[in-house]
């Protein structure tokens, strides 16, 4: 049986209030903040307003560190509760021109800018030339850079709220030793599919206007393109970009079969998030054997009844930026 604990602060003061039907903790790998909900009672005691601190341990675990968005309450005192970690923050829009910066520069420069707490970002080495954002979100300015990332370098970053400390990370430093199976868990939806973002011809074309001529950049499978049938992805590209590296990258991430897995009630584990990945054990599923990691697209967390299970959405061969 986890134990819980849930602690608001509101001017200076601390209530741990009187948690009704269970808590919620969800998290998402990309351009979705943290989300926290709850019902407490209102006694008459536990004091907060919209804005103030909450924070959430599980075990003395601390799982989440936000704030107060929403309050709901009915004719029988309960209020309702809906709190986002700093990531919702990145709601806020503005324009921004920026050159030869980093997606993990970027995401320093927005948290100094709007005073928002960075823990341990890591650096994503592709230098983007140069963006113009006008009205967007900081999230999508961010997870455009990610996205340019990935494009060029093959390498996916998850950005997420490390209880208070906005963090960046590379999926690969993210596999947990976690293992979920049909005994674990008490459903699932499998699928996999060629009919998105799935490609294996890759053929990318860039002005040279030194030399007068257009450039062409071209990877193709085709043992897949006789299983498949031609998909070919095309594009093109800025003449700072660097084409063969960007063909190889592209390769990388779209040669492969989409593989997608939703997860029903499986045995709780705090470590599992957005962005991590686990290792799903499901024999005999489809045209494979599922033993290997997946990453985890959502997550949704529920503590109720002395309990803690998990439902998640999971991809596998293909990830995106």
């Amino acid at each position: 049986m986890p134990k819980l604990q849930l602690l608001m602060t509101n001017e200076g003061e601390t209530y741990q209030p009187l948690i009704e039907e269970g808590v919620t903790w969800e998290t998402d790998r990309m351009g979705t903040p943290g989300k926290l909900t709850f019902k407490v009672l209102a006694d008459g005691i536990v004091n907060f307003q919209e804005g103030n601190n909450v924070v959430f341990s599980v075990d003395d675990t601390m799982i989440f560190n936000g704030f107060v968005f929403t309050k709901k309450r009915d004719k029988n005192q309960i209020i309702t509760v809906t709190a986002y970690d700093q990531l919702r923050y990145l709601k806020n829009k503005d324009t921004m021109v920026y050159r030869n910066k980093k997606a993990s520069e970027v995401i320093q420069k927005l948290a100094a800018d709007f005073v928002l707490q960075a823990g341990d970002i890591e650096d994503t080495g592709f230098v983007i030339p140069v963006r113009v954002e006008e009205n967007t979100t900081l999230m999508d300015v961010i997870q455009t850079a990610l996205h340019l990332t990935t494009q060029h370098s093959g390498n996916v970053y998850v950005l997420y709220d490390d209880i208070g400390k906005i963090t960046l990370r590379n999926i690969e430093s993210m596999k947990l030793n976690v293992v979920i199976g049909e005994g674990s868990a008490e459903n699932f939806n499998y699928s996999s599919s060629i009919d998105k973002d799935t490609y294996n011809r890759i053929k990318l074309s860039q002005k040279n206007e030194e030399k007068g001529r257009t450039e062409i950049f071209i990877v193709e499978d085709k043992v897949k393109q006789n299983e498949w049938g031609l998909l070919q992805y095309y594009e093109e590209i800025d003449s700072d970009e660097n084409g063969i590296v960007k063909v190889e990258a592209l390769n990388k991430l779209h040669n492969q079969k989409r593989r997608s897995l939703s997860i029903q009630h499986a045995i709780g584990d705090i470590r599992v998030r957005g962005g991590s990945s686990v290792i799903i054990h499901l024999p005999k599923l489809g045209d494979i054997s599922l033993q290997n990691y997946m990453l985890v697209d959502k997550v949704k967390h529920t503590f109720k009844d002395s309990q803690h299970v998990m439902d998640l959405t999971l991809r596998g061969g293909l990830i995106r930026g």
